[in-house]
């Protein structure tokens, strides 16, 4: 019979994941606050939670208004329409290359494979270089078909969904061919379905990747503004684009806005995240 913890030890355990909790959440708190602050109170007291006064002088402004707006709404149309077309792109061709690698036996595949691996090992950083001349050689430079092309298939995803496919008992898969089914309408019909751990996880990773990349669009686009995203666009605020001042209400209120869709998204289906992570990760 398993012994029962100590009140006391419940507590200490407890007292230290809340202090851990405040830890981590603090630096949030203070994001939200300062963006209420007007900019002197920013610079002169960063790191308290109170604003005095309360100004919205940074939310006007990243919604368009006063002197020194900032062209959010271009920025947010731009980070959703990339994030949306690369999470449906990569969860489509990711699952397929993933089928492909799990269960159809082509000469090749294990060279397929290594050579997946062998690309995850890559840095992305070594890669844009390439990526810059293979744009400019198309011609797409500067343009959405730069911005989003590229990033439509990733290693990472292919990978997590070959080894989800694998652990799934290929006798269903037989039995749906025995009734005539093609070898896409298996996929389609009777493996994708019981693949939601998996597909939700690629879901989360994908979103996630493309609303916060950074570099590839950095080195695909001029940095005009009708390109920009959330991301890219909060990078050159930073830089000072706005003039003189710190800006830190105006910069913490965008960066609050770039964080907020991806955290409730994790939250939201964070509980399938973790179920496809480990089972497509962990088996093989």
């Amino acid at each position: 019979m398993k012994a029962r913890t100590s009140p006391t030890r419940q507590i200490i355990a407890y007292a230290a994941l809340a202090i851990f909790a405040v830890m981590f959440l603090y630096p949030f708190f203070i994001q939200i606050a300062t963006s209420f602050k007007a900019d002197p109170g920013a610079a002169s007291h960063p790191m308290s939670l109170i604003p005095n006064p309360i100004s919205m002088h940074a939310w006007r402004s990243i919604f368009g208004r006063g002197a020194d707006a900032v062209p959010l709404p271009t920025w947010l149309k731009n980070s959703v329409m990339i994030s949306v077309t690369v999470t449906v792109a990569r969860v489509f061709f990711d699952s397929l290359a993933g089928y492909a690698l799990s269960r159809l036996h082509f000469r090749g595949r294990g060279l397929v494979f290594a050579s997946l691996l062998g690309v995850m090992a890559v840095p992305g950083v070594a890669l844009l270089v390439p990526k810059f001349l293979m744009v400019n050689y198309l011609g797409i430079y500067n343009t959405y078909t730069a911005m989003i092309l590229p990033l439509m298939v990733d290693a990472a995803g292919v990978f997590i969904m070959k080894q989800f496919f694998d652990t799934i008992p290929i006798s269903i898969e037989e039995a749906a061919r025995m009734d005539g089914a093609s070898i896409f309408r298996t996929f389609w019909a009777v493996v994708l379905p019981m693949s939601r751990p998996a597909l939700i996880t690629l879901t989360i990773l994908a979103f996630q990747g493309s609303w916060n990349e950074f570099s590839h669009f950095l080195v695909v686009t001029q940095g005009t503004a009708d390109k920009q995203t959330l991301v890219t666009g909060l990078a050159s605020l930073t830089s000072g684009q706005l003039g003189a001042g710190t800006k830190y209400p105006i910069k913490l209120a965008a960066a609050l806005l770039t964080t907020i869709p991806v955290a409730v998204l994790f939250f939201s289906l964070q509980r399938y995240f973790i179920r496809g992570a480990n089972e497509g990760g962990v088996k093989g």
